[in-house]
């Protein structure tokens, strides 16, 4: 069985509204129509080693 389609948040750039997009769906806000969105930042920590 292949696992479920990961779902990314995203906030819209026009109203601000929270959008769930699956992979293949169309980038446009479902609140306004606007169609640039902003992914979320990640709430793991990230931490890189400096060399």
């Amino acid at each position: 069985m292949d696992p479920q389609p990961e779902q990314v948040a995203y906030i819209c750039g026009d109203c601000g509204g929270e959008n769930t997009l699956k992979p293949g769906d169309v980038i446009q806000c479902r609140e306004c129509g606007y169609r640039i969105l902003y992914k979320k930042r990640t709430n793991r920590i990230v931490q890189y080693e400096a060399r």
